[in-house]
């Protein structure tokens, strides 16, 4: 697949982006499980995700850039392949850039992501507690996805340590923090370091995804996994469709398991 640069004003559109995604209900999933698709390789361009299900039936993304993440998608339980493959080709042919089989479990929340620079992706699959926090308080984990610097450490302006010498792909645990704007301070190798003010809001769980800026930087970015408020998810794949087949420009395919899985 070719690649290019992020493009310059990706990071300045990140967080309108980010900010419109829904997240999950606080409460614990109970029929089925929740799942959730991020782009977080800088330098691949805008894939399609296409989910297909073991029992048959698929749902697409599409044109999903840099530093997006979906919203939760709760779906039955069961083996799913999820497959990035080059925007707007047919996914019927086109090789994916990257594959990963998964369990979906019921009352488990599952993120995929994809990651590294595109001459090496990888994926991986990251389990989401979503246990409320007490009152009062926040819930946060950091995801280190940048490849300027490998490790990088996360912490607060007050001193609060939320990821020691994170390797890229690796998620830390979740921190309970008293809820309001932290600013968080991340260091890296080679000197890399740089600054953020992410918003921790009462009864929030969050991921700090850690990315790459346009032009060679580090930078932070909250993405809320569950809000007490938000309503639960809704859909799902049965055999077809899923959350995305009510929306005009990502239809229902039928793909065949096989044609995903090809290198």
């Amino acid at each position: 697949m070719p690649s290019r640069p992020a493009a310059a004003g990706a990071a300045l559109a990140l967080g309108a982006l980010l900010a419109a995604l829904v997240p999950a209900p606080a409460a614990a999933v109970e029929e089925g499980g929740l799942l959730r698709l991020a782009h977080l390789s800088p330098d691949t361009a805008e894939v399609d995700v296409v989910v297909a299900a073991d029992a048959g039936g698929s749902f697409e993304l599409t044109d999903v850039g840099y530093g997006v993440v979906s919203a939760y998608q709760e779906l039955e339980p069961g083996g799913y392949t999820i497959s990035m493959i080059p925007a707007g080709t047919d996914p019927a042919s086109a090789p994916p850039v990257i594959s990963a089989a998964i369990d979906v479990t019921a009352g488990r929340a599952l993120t995929v992501a994809a990651y590294g620079p595109n001459d090496a992706l990888q994926a991986s699959v990251f389990e989401d507690d979503l246990t409320p926090p007490a009152e009062g308080q926040a819930r946060v984990r950091v995801l280190q996805a940048s490849t300027v610097s490998d490790p990088v450490t996360v912490r607060t302006t007050a001193g609060e340590v939320l990821a020691e010498q994170a390797d890229t792909g690796e998620a830390s645990g979740y921190a309970a923090l008293p809820a309001g704007t932290r600013t968080v301070e991340l260091s890296g190798s080679g000197g890399a370091s740089a600054s953020a003010d992410v918003d921790l809001a009462a009864g929030t769980v969050s991921t700090l995804l850690v990315l790459d800026t346009a032009d060679g930087g580090l930078t932070a970015t909250a993405v809320v996994d569950s809000a007490a408020t938000a309503q639960r998810p809704i859909g799902g794949v049965d055999t077809g469709g899923g959350w995305l087949a009510q929306a005009e420009s990502a239809p229902s395919l039928a793909v065949p398991r096989g044609a995903l899985l090809a290198v």
